[in-house]
């Protein structure tokens, strides 16, 4: 069984609508019939009036595609950070010719609030960075505050969304590119970048004007009549799948399904005597980072080899002290956390 924040098990019933006829995406209506109702689901889980668009690559695209259309040489970015992807947004900017401030912290700390305050006050920003859910340590920022302080110093903001969005609600009003993927709490296979891009995005964009095409909002800003390449037709379909059952289930019950299974997995992991990292206030819905030093590697080979569950540890200077247990979407289930509970206390 495969309990990782990502790529996540996908349910039968999406691989049964991938095994469907295709529509040519190239040309037949049918297709951008369905793109479109695509995006309009995707309003509805992004809580957004703002345009959605479905870009064909891994959800690492879309934090790529939202620097280079809005970031030109020279221009000042904030990029808040207390995690490895909050990091790497500083690596985008600084490669498109971008001037990165990074405000960063230890992994095991909120983003420090009056630090962003003292920074927004000593130059002036053109776009701030920063990431929802810390998925390698199963951290959900509170990020509402921060985005409104941006809003009130005019500044274009870009988040990272992607292992929060439909598993947590993301606090869109004053996000500018709200990015998410298909692979995480969505259930389905990885292969899309989903964008919600505010008119102000767009039109930062139009001034940019980047020169690329994969890694360029712009030309998805109207596909009525042609997409900028040919997409993955079968991966939009089971988007599609994975959509309408979230939206059946209803946007509050998701939630709260993601809550109690992550609950219930602290619950466990508390019994065995396994800290939290960072804290079980500031842990995501979605992915739960148990605090094993210098052993997460050798519990995740053991569960994979005696217990047939395949876990994820951490990433970079954390690989082989934290091992996460991914419940979300499909895997959002008591009784899967269950199975992996009573494997892990076999181990530990």
């Amino acid at each position: 069984m495969q309990m990782t924040p990502g790529p996540t098990a996908v349910p039968p019933r999406v691989r049964n609508r991938m095994s469907d006829s295709m529509p040519n995406p190239d040309v037949e209506q049918s297709f951008f019939d369905m793109y479109d109702d695509v995006c309009s689901k995707l309003q509805r889980v992004y809580d957004t009036e703002d345009d959605v668009i479905v870009m064909g690559g891994e959800g690492i695209l879309g934090l790529e595609a939202a620097i280079a259309s809005t970031v030109a040489p020279g221009d000042e970015v904030l990029c808040l950070s207390n995690g490895l992807y909050g990091d790497g947004f500083a690596d985008f900017v600084e490669n498109y010719g971008g001037n990165p401030t990074l405000v960063s912290g230890d992994y095991s700390e909120p983003l420090d609030v009056e630090r962003i305050e003292a920074a927004l006050d000593s130059s002036d920003y053109k776009v701030a960075t920063m990431v929802h859910c810390e998925t390698p340590t199963g951290t959900l920022n509170d990020i509402a505050p921060i985005l409104e302080l941006l809003h009130d110093h005019d500044v274009l903001t870009v988040v990272d969304a992607v292992s929060s969005l439909g598993g947590t609600p993301v606090p869109s009003e004053y996000i500018d590119i709200n990015l998410g993927a298909s692979q995480k709490a969505f259930s389905s296979p990885p292969g899309l970048t989903t964008v919600a891009v505010s008119d102000r995005a767009w039109d930062v964009a139009e001034e940019r004007d980047p020169k690329s095409l994969y890694t360029n909002l712009l030309p998805w800003r109207d596909t009525s009549e042609m997409f900028p390449y040919t997409h993955l037709v079968a991966n939009i379909a089971a988007l599609d799948e994975s959509l309408s059952m979230v939206l059946d289930e209803g946007l509050d019950a998701v939630y709260e399904r993601h809550e109690e299974a992550a609950a219930h997995c602290r619950e466990r992991g508390a019994e065995l005597g396994i800290d939290l990292y960072p804290d079980a206030e500031r842990s995501a819905p979605t992915v739960t980072a148990f605090h094993l030093p210098g052993q997460a590697k050798a519990v995740q080979r053991e569960l994979e080899e005696e217990h047939d569950i395949v876990l994820s540890t951490g990433l970079a200077d954390l690989a082989d002290d934290i091992l996460r247990v991914g419940h979300m979407g499909y895997n959002a289930d008591i009784q899967k956390v269950d199975r992996v509970m009573d494997a892990l206390a076999k181990v530990v």
